[in-house]
């Protein structure tokens, strides 16, 4: 199980299209760049209804939430940013701590003219959505969590114990030329032991992501990321000092990664904690397990 909460956190891959290409948004969505301070964030905006802001992971941009938002869209307004350093969106020097990256999507909901929107995240999401949901309760109404633990929640320091999150520490002024012209083989790592089945995180999403993480500046970002743990930790430790979460959470974890510990690190944050488990599933749960994922989600969106 601990191994599943390191892939969960691991969970750390990239890829772009060129020929590959990965399912596409519904017609009608449209992209816009939101100036933040400090970053231009990419986002992805179509859909009617209540919004549901979708924040992702590392090795991966909002491009994963495709299936999900066809689901929702027709029902809900879906707003999809990449993150800061991520996917299209830009990849400025510093503020890569999460509670900064909160404040990215607060400016995001700001220039949609959204006020309240649920919630659902996957990965180091989930680590910007709880500063998210720490810092602006009353704007969230529903909060979703997949497959990762949240910094200085809950049992931070002994995962951080296990060998096999050897990539939270990974730094040190060679690590981008370590892995400049080898992102592929970086982030298959990660693709391949954080799945219950490999295969399933296909080639052209492979392919996608790996050109995106390719681009200048971009696994500069994503090791920033995990560097900027640390300080998460700090920042948690002071949201949960204030008070837990009191909105509805649901917190899934893949059956082969995270599974039930994902409830079990929520409840240490939240008072309201629905747990789901998809099974056959690691960490990758939008590739892996589509239908299966889409279905929990929408069931606890739908809920009154």
């Amino acid at each position: 199980m601990l191994r599943s909460v390191i892939g969960a956190a691991a969970a750390l891959a990239f890829a772009m299209p060129v020929a590959a290409e990965v399912p596409p948004f519904p017609d009608g969505f449209r992209t816009q760049q939101v100036q933040t301070d400090g970053a231009t964030i990419h986002v992805r905006i179509g859909g009617q209804g209540p919004a549901v802001l979708m924040i992702h992971g590392y090795g991966e941009t909002g491009d994963m939430w495709a299936p999900l938002a066809a689901a929702l869209a027709r029902d809900h307004t879906v707003v999809a940013p990449d993150l800061r350093g991520m996917g299209l969106s830009s990849k400025p020097e510093g503020g890569y701590d999460k509670r900064t990256q909160a404040g990215d999507m607060a400016r995001v909901l700001d220039a949609l003219g959204i006020q309240r929107a649920d919630l659902v995240t996957h990965d180091i999401g989930n680590m910007v959505g709880y500063a998210f949901a720490a810092q602006y309760p009353a704007r969230v109404t529903r909060f979703v969590l997949m497959d990762a633990p949240v910094p200085g929640i809950g049992p931070w320091e002994e995962i951080l114990k296990n060998p096999l999150l050897w990539h939270f520490r990974f730094g040190g002024p060679d690590m981008e030329r370590l892995v400049a012209g080898r992102e592929r083989i970086y982030l298959d790592r990660f693709w391949n032991e954080f799945s219950a089945d490999p295969r399933r995180f296909d080639e052209a999403s492979r392919e996608h992501y790996a050109r995106l993480y390719a681009q200048p500046g971009a696994m500069r970002a994503g090791f920033a990321q995990f560097a900027a743990f640390d300080q998460d930790a700090i920042d948690n430790r002071a949201f949960l000092a204030r008070g837990p979460l009191t909105m509805p959470v649901l917190a899934i974890g893949g059956s082969a990664s995270f599974g039930p510990t994902m409830a079990a690190v929520m409840r240490f944050a939240a008072t309201n904690v629905d747990e789901a488990v998809v099974a056959d599933s690691g960490h990758w749960l939008m590739e892996e397990q589509p239908a299966a994922t889409v279905a929990v989600i929408r069931a606890f969106l739908g809920r009154n």
